[in-house]
Parts: C-alpha cells; structure tokens; sequence
C-alpha cells in the first residue's frame, strides 16, 4: 500500500501559511519526516489524520480518498500524536480494553486476546495492572503505540514520539517502530535526526511548509559530498564568520564552537573537509529554507 499526496495547502486565519503546495509518494515501510519545529509536519499529519481540512490538494491511501472517505480511513489508521491524554487512575489493561471498544473490538474474548498481545508487543505485559500515571514517558509512549496498534492499521503515523524521554526508553521505543514498520505505512514525524538516521529508509526534508527534499538517506547525503567543510574557531570569529560563509550549523565540542559550512571548493585556511551525515543534509535544507 502506497500513500500519495498531492499539491497540499493549508493556511490559517492570520495568514500563516502551514503548507505549501506539499507532494510526497510514501511507500511501505518507515518514512522519516523531518523538520524544524514550526515546519508544517504537525499540520500534515493532523491532515492526513483527517482531523483537519486543508485548502487544497489529495490524499490517497491505496484505493482510499483520504479526505472524502474519513470513516474508510480510520478504520485502517493507527495515530500517535505529539500529545495524548490517559487516564491515570486506569491500568495499562483497563485503558486498552476502552480504547479496543473504541476501535469495534466488541466480543470480550477476542478483546481481551488483542489486548493481551498489544501488552506483550510493547512490553507492558508485566505492568499491565498497574495505573498508568504512575507511569514513564517511555511507557506512556509505548502504551500509546499499542493503542495505534488496535484494528490491525495499515497506516501509522507517529508525531513526535521521541521527545522528552531518555537514552534507554529512546531505544526501546525505536526497537519497537521499526517492528511495527515491516509490512505497513509508518510515518515517524520529528525534528531528531538520529530517530531517521537509525529507522528509515526513505526520507523527507520539510521547512516553512514546503518539501525541500525527498529519497534515500545515503542518496541525500551523497547529494552534498565534498561540500561541507569544518572550521574550529572562537565566540568572537563567529559572527564574522556566519557573515562571510555559508554556515549551516554550528555545535561546541570541548567547549569550543565548531562550525559547518556548505560550499563548493574549500571556504578559506583552516577548514578541513569532512564526510558528510544526514544532519549536515537537514541542516542544509532548513538554512537554505530560511534564506529564501
């Protein structure tokens, strides 16, 4: 099953507009969506979603019109979004059982079946009585995933899931992604690239409403081979720096910033070149978004 949209728009009252004319083909499998916070990908979502309208455009999910046919949609459409409420006097169990309900899962027994192996899925089977506001944001997020689960979806949107949590509950929750992303359409929207860089194999780049950017990640990063140059320097250079170079980000490493800069030929004495990351594509895309 292949999700294709096409020509996407959306602006809001007051002018701003959200998307811009956004076309994406997303296959089977995992697809990275990245972009700054503001972008447009939480409007994209909601939209695919069918939570919102857009002022133009088409959705198709296989032979469904995403936005005439709203019940056909959710009927196969597990979402996460970026925010999500429990109930926190309810069990792990209580609460999936009420959202299997939800979802049409009405004969007790298979209920219980579905529910039973979400818990196991996710690895919440050993606090499956336990209250969920007792919880971790890891185990908040993955009993969030097992709610997007019900109804055997065959599209699964993800927005935002890894924020906030820690290093071993990021893993985990990655772990389980790339299961649920074998033989479905799962969309992992986020600004970290690494969540894309370890998950994904396809990959889209979205800035001020717009897609910048769209392929294989080995693809995009061999787009800008021999193109990004590194330069260790001090607090007082940079701005002259950032005046005089294309610099597409800069971090401190040892407590020194260190910039990276796009360019064709080496940018002057003391920049080295470096191999580049799926960062260094992003961050390309975003600069080059915000210059336009």
């Amino acid at each position: 099953m292949e999700l294709v949209i096409e020509d996407l728009s959306k602006t809001y009252p007051g002018g701003t507009r959200a998307l811009r004319g956004v076309s994406l083909k997303i296959p089977t499998g995992m697809f990275g969506l990245l972009g700054p916070n503001g972008a447009g990908k939480s409007t994209l979502m909601r939209t695919i979603a069918t939570l919102q309208e857009p002022d133009a455009g088409s959705i198709r999910l296989g032979d469904i019109d995403v936005l005439r046919d709203k019940d056909g949609v959710r009927r196969v459409l597990g979402y996460l979004p970026q925010e999500f409420g429990l109930y926190p006097n309810l069990s792990a169990e209580v609460v999936l059982d009420h959202f299997a309900t939800l979802k049409g899962i009405t004969r007790s027994r298979e209920r219980a079946r579905v529910v039973s192996a979400l818990l196991e899925q996710t690895n919440l089977a050993d606090v499956r009585k336990v209250n969920v506001g007792g919880f971790s944001g890891g185990m908040k997020q993955r009993l969030g995933i097992a709610i997007a689960l019900l109804g055997d979806p065959k599209l699964v949107i993800v927005d935002e899931p890894t924020a906030g949590l820690d290093p071993t509950e990021r893993h985990r929750f990655l772990n389980l992604l790339s299961e649920v992303g074998e033989n479905i359409v799962v969309i992992l929207s986020t600004h970290i690239v690494e969540d894309v860089r370890e998950l994904c194999s396809n990959v889209a780049i979205i800035a001020r409403g717009a897609v910048r950017q769209q392929g294989a990640p080995d693809e995009l990063i061999a787009a800008i081979q021999g193109k990004i140059w590194r330069l260790r320097t001090t607090r007082d250079a940079l701005p002259d720096l950032q005046q005089r170079h294309r610099v597409i980000s800069t971090r401190l490493i040892a407590g020194r910033p260190e910039i990276r800069v796009f360019a064709d030929a080496s940018p002057g004495e003391g920049f080295a070149a470096v191999e580049p990351d799926l960062e260094d594509v992003y961050f390309h895309q975003v600069s080059a978004a915000e210059a336009a």
